[in-house]
């Protein structure tokens, strides 16, 4: 199979034409020049594999000082190119000082055939895996630096539910489980769609392989496109070196991007066009690189609308939800709410080593009466709380800061539905649960700090 970029930089027109013919079955392109000094605008736009560069050319066609000069430009462009000599039997010693200096390899002219074929087929290879190695380390590195975000728990995600709901989530997950079919999350802040997106990567035949999360909903608009895509050294200011994107360093697993709805117009045809041709290239890059990655989408947004508002791309919504679960809010789960109860109230007596045998059948009735805007998020949030204010040895309904169920009856009818009036209301509660903890709120209510600002603002509170 053709594979790799070849530059010839020969200033023989017939030396050029005769190696791009013999060339041609092995290379997916081959590019000439027969004027050197055109040679390094050309490889700083595009990387090329293999470079064959002729050691003498018309102005010193003896002493090989122009194929040493023009190895020497080469090399301070991309230190790892991959540089054979093309040279006259009498210059072999020549060659071989050049190798010594950061060739990888000489013809000699005339050459055998055979052998030139077998001498850049070698040096493609040579390439090929420089370019695997240099992938691997970035990837590392990148992992390194995001190693929270990245690293999968040491246990297996425990997805905690026995309501109707739930276990129709859990039969659909079993009956693609085997298959590395896209799938969309869709639900209210808060409900567990990052849960059930690992979940789900660990059912997968990609569970070996890498799982890569990124929220788009806390990356400024700007930081968008290189997160994602990558960005090569010096492709705009603060380029200082090579970076890949998320989408590059889930190559063979999973990408998760959660609040997917945040994507701007632009960027959401970029992403299609990565899922459909299955390659994408880093910012400043003019060299793609191919996508093999499992992608998994959440958000809290009704795209249906979005797409009816002209906000979100219909076709890129077909390409990512070929299985769409929806994911219920805690009101709708029925018992499920005590088992969480439960389950958070154990992982946090543990945590700050507190005796409490568990939850008071009273203050199992406040929980069951509150609405939980904010789902089992809001509900992990007021058990910790509570864990933390606890003086006895059984949680109280005094141990949890909620909002009185019957304050709803003082809203009329009308008001009660009022999205407006409800996400004032909700902002409310939740800064009054977190004692005006910006922070811990944001967390809460599914959004960047930045938003919250702007809600507070908004609603002057």
């Amino acid at each position: 199979m053709k594979r790799g970029k070849i530059l010839i930089v020969d200033d023989n027109e017939d030396i050029l034409f005769t190696l791009k013919m013999l060339l041609r079955p092995i290379a997916e392109s081959i590019t000439t020049l027969n004027d050197p000094r055109e040679l390094l605008p050309v490889i700083s736009r595009t990387r090329f594999d293999v470079i064959l560069l002729d050691m003498n050319f018309r102005q010193d066609a003896v002493s090989g000082k122009e194929g040493f000069h023009w190895l020497e430009e080469i090399l301070k462009l991309d230190a790892k190119a991959v540089v054979i000599f093309i040279t006259a039997y009498a210059d072999t010693e020549k060659a071989v000082q050049a190798i010594k200096q950061g060739a990888t390899d000489f013809i000699p002219k005339p050459w055998q055939n055979e052998k030139l074929i077998a001498t850049v087929s070698s040096a493609l290879q040579l390439s090929f895996s420089r370019t695997e190695v240099e992938s691997l380390k970035q990837q590392k590195e990148t992992l390194k630096e995001q190693t929270e975000a990245l690293t999968l728990p040491p246990e297996p995600t425990r997805v905690i539910g026995e309501s109707a709901a739930m276990q129709a989530i859990f039969q659909t997950i079993r009956k693609f489980s085997e298959t590395d079919a896209n799938l969309l999350l869709l639900g209210e802040n808060g409900t567990g769609k990052d849960l059930i997106a690992r979940f789900v990567y660990e059912q997968s035949p990609r569970k070996n392989e890498i799982y890569v999360p990124i929220d788009l909903g806390s990356i400024p608009d700007t930081l968008f496109e290189s997160e994602l895509f990558g960005y090569e050294k010096g492709a705009f200011t603060d380029a200082r070196k090579n970076k890949p994107g998320r989408v590059e360093v889930a190559s063979g697993g999973t990408l998760f991007l959660n609040e997917i709805g945040n994507l701007s117009l632009p960027l959401q045809a970029k992403l299609l066009s990565v899922i459909e041709q299955r390659k994408s290239s880093r910012l400043g890059s003019t060299t793609s690189y191919p996508v093999d990655v499992r992608l998994i989408c959440a958000t809290n947004t009704d795209l249906y609308s979005a797409i009816d508002d002209g906000q979100f791309r219909q076709d890129l919504l077909y390409r990512i939800n070929t299985i769409e679960i929806r994911i219920p809010p805690l009101r709708e789960r029925g018992n499920d709410l005590f088992l969480l109860a439960d389950f958070f109230l154990q992982r946090y007596r543990k945590k700050y080593k507190k005796e409490l045998r568990g939850i008071s059948k009273e203050a199992r009735k406040t929980l069951q009466l509150y609405r939980w805007p904010g789902n089992v998020r809001e509900l992990e949030h007021a058990i910790e709380r509570a864990v933390i204010l606890s003086t006895g040895t059984m949680l109280t309904p005094d141990d949890f800061m909620l909002r009185s169920p019957r304050s709803s009856n003082t809203v009329s009818e009308k008001d009660k539905y009022n999205l407006e009036r409800m996400e004032k209301d909700a902002i409310n509660e939740v800064m009054r649960m977190c004692g005006g903890n910006i922070t811990l709120a944001a967390e809460m209510l599914g959004i960047t700090r930045t938003s919250l600002y702007r809600r507070i603002e908004k609603f002057g509170l």
